[in-house]
Order: structure tokens, then sequence, then C-alpha cells
């Protein structure tokens, strides 16, 4: 595929004031960039969204909910499963209206759904029901709030530096899941859980709509010959007629029900093996501080190494660290553990969207990267559900983490066989 071959410098017709407008001069290269003001946004927005606050502390509410209502935890994993699937019928559509009207106009109407729906979990009754449609409702609108509208805004703001601003934006998700799991079970403990999601959907709300209304823009062509060129790449169909894609999905089909399957019962997990909840948050804290690292690191990484090579490795991280969470015993070994899925968790955030703007262009960007999340969230529900029924059946996790690490390490290697991309010019050290 070709590559954005130039970027302009300003950003036109984006209500974006004088003021705000960096001098022509600046390019992705230089810290006054205004990209770099939609990147911080970016990653304050994707730190509160349904990557990460929804999906890193629902662990943390699965015994709450079980001791309240009496719940299993294969029913309380069923509506992650929920949000996965409506998160799978959403995606494309998402996509196809980011790229059709932007992402502020998107990401503003879903996140305010998003933080109310969040919020309104503290008034759940004993029924799953009502814990369904809400979750359901979270799903919709998820993608909105996530890394998939908020990369639109990036990649067309860098190209040099693209996996660089991609690392940072997805470092947010790392802050949120390193975070807002411990904050989460520190106001279980104090105030109990119905505060714990009043308070987690208030952030969303108080944290990502000023941010998103006030920085939130794509980046606009400013003459004719660049918006062809911004607009460069094969349409969607042709996107999926293609082999790269296919890869791609593959591998995130198998991490999508690895990881989301060991992140939603991390906790669980831990304290059935007679670690603290305390000591089980923490695990989940140092999964989100490693993966905001692993965003940052394989970021940078990636503006200079064949991405396939990147993905590998970063995979067969992730492996290594279900492997061995399905044999600890005690909080040393869960947090490494944790620590390893994490890299992976967030090099593989990294990953995704910068390929398939290396491989298709921005033309078709945001539709492509919503299939992938259909095929990503589809696996992601079927993750936590299998798991819960191994529970439920035999009182153990071991046997089937352990399937799933060897079925990452294989998956990973698929990544070796995709095709060279052309490179983008050297950048500076």
């Amino acid at each position: 595929m070709r590559h954005i071959e130039s970027l302009e410098k300003e950003p036109q017709n984006m209500g974006i004031t004088l003021n705000d407008a960096p001098p022509a001069a600046l390019t992705e290269f230089d810290r006054g960039y205004y990209g770099w003001r939609v990147v911080l946004a970016s990653c304050l927005g994707v730190m509160v969204g349904f990557g990460s606050l929804f999906v890193y502390t629902f662990s943390v509410f699965m015994k709450p909910l079980g001791a309240e209502f009496g719940w299993g935890r294969e029913a309380i994993s069923r509506g992650f499963g929920f949000a996965a699937l409506s998160m799978a019928f959403a995606s494309p559509l998402l996509g196809q209206l980011l790229d059709r009207y932007g992402p502020r106009r998107i990401i503003l109407p879903c996140l305010a759904i998003y933080g109310s729906a969040i919020a309104s979990l503290a008034l759940l009754h004993p029924h799953l029901w009502q814990f369904y449609a809400i979750c359901i409702l979270l799903g919709l609108v998820g993608n909105g709030a996530a890394h998939l509208a908020f990369s639109r805004a990036i990649s067309s703001w860098f190209h040099y530096r693209l996996g660089l601003a991609l690392a940072m934006v997805m470092a947010g998700a790392g802050l949120g899941s390193m975070i807002l799991p411990f904050a989460a079970q520190t106001i279980i403990g104090h105030a109990g859980w119905r505060a714990a999601y009043l308070s987690l959907g208030g952030l969303a709300l108080v944290l990502g709509l000023p941010m998103t209304w006030r920085f939130i823009h794509e980046r606009a062509p400013v003459h004719h010959d660049s918006a062809s060129t911004h607009l460069a790449g094969p349409t969607w169909q042709q996107g999926l007629r293609s082999f790269p894609f296919w890869i791609i999905v593959a591998v995130l089909v198998v991490n999508s029900v690895a990881m989301n399957g060991t992140v939603t019962h991390l906790v669980a997990l831990l304290t059935d093996r007679g670690i603290s909840p305390g000591g089980a948050a923490l695990s989940a804290s140092l999964l989100g501080g490693s993966s905001l690292l692993g965003r940052v690191v394989v970021g940078w990484v990636l503006d200079r190494l064949f991405g396939g090579r990147v993905a590998f490795v970063v995979f067969l991280i992730t492996a290594a660290g279900i492997l061995l969470l399905a044999r600890a015993e005690t909080l040393v070994a869960g947090c490494v553990a944790a620590a390893l899925i994490g890299v992976g968790a967030g090099g593989e955030a990294d990953i995704t969207p910068y390929l398939l703007t290396r491989y298709y262009g921005m033309r078709a960007f945001s539709t492509l990267y919503g299939i992938t999340w259909t095929f990503y969230a589809i696996a992601g529900a079927i993750g936590p559900v299998i798991l819960g029924r191994a529970f439920d059946s035999t009182g153990s996790y071991t046997s089937l983490l352990t399937l799933l690490a060897a079925v990452m390490a294989l998956a990973g290697g698929l990544m070796l066989v995709l095709p060279r991309y052309a490179k983008p010019e050297p950048i500076q050290s």
C-alpha cells in the first residue's frame, strides 16, 4: 500500500481558535504541534473509557455482586459477554460513522451515555436482566468511548511518529487499569460497591467529556492534493479481501479469549488462592502499570522495527504471563504474572491500529478497525464465560489457563507471516 506522503501543518475548519492553532512551521516532530494536545486529551479519554474502566474493574466487582445477590461467577461473567457481543454488533457501524463524521461528533454522545450507564449500576436490584441490560448498553456505545474512536483522531495527525502517538494514547488505558481497580477496591472497602460504581461513572463524565469537547479534532487537509493523500488507501471492502487483515483478526480472536478471560477473573482467582483482596487488587493495578509500559515501549519500537516481529514477541510475553498465572500460589507470582500479561495487553493495543494504518491508510481506517473489534469483542465475550464455567464445574482455572497460554503462543507465530509494508522515512533520535 502507498502511504500518506505529506502532512499539513495547520488545523482548519475544526472549531479550533487561532490561539489553539500551532504555527504553520510546526510538524509532528515539534513539541508545540497541535497533534500532541490531541494525544493528551485522547489519553485521558481512553483512561476512563470502556476498555479501561469497565474491563479492568469488572473482576473487582465479581465477588461483591455474588455476595449481594447470590449470582454465580458464570452468570456475572455473562454480563461481560453481553457487553462484548453488543460491542461486536455496534463497532462496524461506529467505524463507518467515525470515517464519515469524524471522532468528536461520535465520542461526545457515546461518552455521555457510557458514563451514565456505569453510574446506574449503583442502582442494581437482584434481577440479572437489569445487569445484563446495562452491560448491553455499555457495549453498544463502548467503542465510541475507547481506542477505536480516539485512534481515528490520532492517525489523522501523525504519520512518522504514529507508533509513539498511539502508544501515548493507549497509555491512558494503562493508567486507568493501574489506578481504577485499586481505587474501586478501596471505595468498596469503605463505602460499598454501589458507591464505587457511582464514583467510576462520575469520573468518566467529569474527566472525559470536557477534554473531548475542548481538544479532540481530526486534522483537516488544507489543499485538494493533500486531501487525496490524507484519504489514501483501499476501501473497506478491498481491505476485507486482503491476507494481512485476516491474519490480524485471527490473532486478535485468540488474544481476546485469553486476555479478557484472564483479566475479568484475575482478582477472584488470586483471592481463591489465599491472597488478600488488597493484594489481588494490587496485582490488577500492576497489570495496568505494565500495560502502560508495554504501550509506550511497543509504540516506540513499532516506529523502528517491522510490526509483525514486534507482535510475535509481545504475544509470547502474554502467553508466559498466563501460564505463570495458571500456577500462581503467592502474591509475588500473581504480581509477576499480571505484569507479563499487562505488557501483552498494552502492546496489542498499539499493534492493531498501527498495522491497519500501514497496510490500508486512512480512507477506511475506522471501518476496518471497527470490524476487527467485532471479532475481538465476540471472542472477548467467550473468554470470561468459559473461565467462569471452568471454575464453577471444577473449582479451578489451572487447566484452561494452561491451554490458553499454549494457543496464544502459537497464534503469535502467525504474525511472522505478515508481508512487509512500506516504511516511513527514518525518524530522528
